[in-house]
This record gives structure tokens, sequence and C-alpha cells, in this order.
């Protein structure tokens, strides 16, 4: 039996799939029922024994062929000879006319519409008929009971069959718009990552200029100076050369964050729990290995601005009572780990929301450096981050274990 396209749609919801399996077992079963009554009702009448058991069961040999291989253009042609095979039987017997509701059944599922009025027009007036050319005292039953029966069942049919298309075009909708916003996630963070090349070329521009019109001069004088071999500009040379120092360690930290300016990552990030704590009641911990590598600047600002986020959503989204942050070091790889208790949710549920954006932003921001993010959690078990970096030996940015006693 062929199977419609929203039976067929890949995904298809389960409990859909569950009511479609229902209801092709319970057609099955009524044509199988069906068949043997009527076969033994013909016998009754007087038909022989043989030619009613044959009748049947070569009704019911092609209706199982069809259910299990009838598929396209087959289902239509199966169905076809299902209804040849069914009138050959009123032939022998018009007790038979009972097998019209399921051929009507499956008139409405195989066929379109306009065919399966088509089909159901020969089938009722073969089922008015066979009584007649068996001699069968013809009762207002006779006449209504097919033609109130067979249209019922081809009207449950059909309008089964739509509701199962309307389902199968709504998936097919759902799909679309789930493909259509991954387009634009991808969009939206080739446009950020876009802005933080402009960005980046912007600072780089401005931080060539600033090199440019005050280390670079003072470094020219220095030279200029030295070669004339006067050792009385030696304090000149001294004054430009720490003039030279204060100018470039103010480049250096105008390029680090705010948070970061005058203390390491551990201390940034404490303070952030602190906030944390102080706003939300929320209760927080710090902890660091002790033997963990140096960090460059740029791999802190990237821990600080992914911690910045995980506790923005562990605030807004959580509904946690503690969240720790731990970071630790194993084979030349460095993690910063976000552990909260709260409500958990489904990874994979997210897309479209701002914890998606904001998962999409950290992934992103790591990336640049070889890093990689991991998320784990499930409903009701909380939320465990995992934020990864390579560990680069750059004693500027070195990231120093957080203060005894840190865990709150």
């Amino acid at each position: 039996m062929s199977s419609s396209p929203a039976s067929a749609a890949p995904g298809a919801d389960p409990a859909r799939q569950r009511m479609l399996t229902v209801a092709r077992f319970a057609l099955h079963l009524i044509t199988a029922i069906l068949s043997a009554v009527t076969a033994f009702r013909a016998i009754a009448t007087g038909v022989p024994l043989l030619p009613a058991m044959l009748a049947a069961g070569a009704f019911l040999a092609w209706y199982a062929t069809g259910a299990a291989f009838a598929r396209g253009r087959f289902s239509t042609w199966w169905l076809a000879g299902l209804g040849v095979l069914w009138g050959g039987m009123l032939l022998i017997s018009a007790e038979f006319v009972w097998l019209s509701f399921p051929l009507l059944l499956l008139a409405g599922h195989v066929l379109r519409r306009w065919r399966s009025v088509a089909f159901a027009l020969p089938v009722l007036v073969a089922a008015i008929a066979a009584p007649i050319v068996h001699q069968v005292p013809i009762t207002f039953a006779h006449i209504a009971g097919p033609l109130l029966g067979g249209g019922f069942a081809l009207a449950i049919s059909l309008g089964y069959d739509a509701l199962l298309r309307d389902a199968a075009e709504r998936e097919r909708l759902i799909a679309s718009l789930v493909r259509t916003q991954d387009e634009m996630a991808a969009v939206q963070e080739e446009l950020a990552r876009t802005q933080r090349d402009a960005g980046a070329a912007q600072e780089r521009t401005r931080l060539a200029r600033d090199l440019h019109d005050t280390i670079a001069q003072e470094l020219s004088s220095m030279v200029l100076m030295a070669r004339s071999g006067d050792a009385e500009r030696l304090p000149e040379i001294e004054s430009l050369a720490q003039h030279s120092l204060t100018d470039l360690r103010r480049i250096v930290a105008a390029l680090a964050p705010a948070e970061l300016e005058g203390a390491a990552l551990a201390a940034a990030i404490e303070r952030m729990l602190d906030a944390v704590r102080r706003d939300t009641g929320i209760e927080t911990s710090l902890h660091a290995d002790a033997d963990l590598p140096p960090l460059s600047t740029a791999h802190e600002v990237a821990f600080l601005r992914v911690a910045q986020s995980a506790l923005a959503n562990v605030r807004q989204h959580a509904g946690a009572a503690t969240v720790s942050v731990a970071f630790a070091a194993d084979a030349g790889t460095v993690t910063m780990t976000v552990t909260d208790d709260g409500d958990g949710f489904t990874v994979g549920e997210t897309a479209g929301s701002t914890t998606s954006y904001g998962l999409s932003a950290m992934r992103s921001r790591l990336r640049e450096f070889g890093g990689a993010l991991e998320l784990r959690s499930a409903p009701g078990e909380g939320t465990t981050l995992v934020a990864a970096l390579p560990a680069l030996p750059s004693p500027p940015g070195a990231l120093p274990s957080p203060r005894a006693g840190d865990g709150r």
C-alpha cells in the first residue's frame, strides 16, 4: 500500500508515525476479517467451498502484496487490480460486497481526490447491483447501506489523507525555517567576523600611527645622538629611552580590556564572580591549578570574554544556586570550566535564541586562537561549559593562581 507523503517524510513526528502504524494495522485486520466472514457466508448460501476459499485467498494475497511492496505508480495499478478481483468475487457471491469498505478506504489513501471518486463510483454501483444479479430480494438497506457506508469510508480516508498532507507541509515549512535560521546565523557570524576584521585593521592603523608618531621618532633621535659619539648626550638618550618606554607601556595597556587593567585574569574573573554573588545571591567559587603555564594577553582576553558571556547566561537563564570557574592545564592546553547547578537545557534546542548567538560568538573567539568550546547540559542537571586554548609561552600575560581560600 502506497505511503502518503506525510507518512513517508523523513524526520516525521514519532507520535504520528505510531498513529499511522495503528491505522494500517486496523485496515489490515478489518480486511482479513471481512474476507473470512464473507467467504463463510458465501459458503453458507450455497457457494462451493473451493471457489469461495480460493476467491478470498486470492484477494488477501493480492492485498498483502500491495501492502508490502506497492509504491508510487504501482500502487494505483495494484488498487485497480484489487478492484477487478473484487468484481470477479461478486460474480461468485453477493456476500463479498462487504469488501467494498476496505476498497474505498484504500481509494482515498492511494488515489488523488478526483481519481478516488472515479474509482468509488463503479465500486458503489457494483455493490448495489450484486444482490440484483444474484436475485437476492432487494430492500432499502441493500441500496442505502453501500451508499452511506461507502461514502463515509471514502470521506474518512480522504479527510485523513488531507490531514497527513497538511502535516507534511507543516514539517516542510518548519524545516525550511530552521534552514533559513541557520543561514541567518551563519551570515550574522560572517558579518561579526568581518566587523572584527575591520576593527582589527582600524586598530592596527591606529597602533602603527601611534608607534610612528612617538616611539619611532624617539628611537630615530636616539640613533642620531648615539652616532654623534658625544658622551654629554647620554642623559638625553636616557631621557628619550625612558619616554619611549612610557609610550610603549601606554600603547600596550590600551590594547588590554578595562577588566584586565592593572590585574591578571584570575583577579578580573574573581571580580566578576563577586558581582554575580552580590547581584543575584548565587554562590560562586574560583579555582586554578598551581602549575598553569603562562597565557598571552590575547588568550587572557579570550578567556575573559567567554567567562563574561557564560556568567551572563547563568544570571539570565540558569536559575542556579551555585556557579564555579576552574582553570586547569593538560597536555599543552589550558581549559576554563564554568559549571552551574541550574535548570539546564537540551543542547541543540537553543537555535535562534540569544544564548545560541552567545555560544556562537564564544566558539568563534576561541577558534581564532586554535581553541574550542564544549557544552554539556540536560534538563534539571545544570550546565557545564569548557573553553580550551593552547598554552603559549608568553610571560606578559601569565595567569597567576587565585589566592588561597578563594572559594566562596
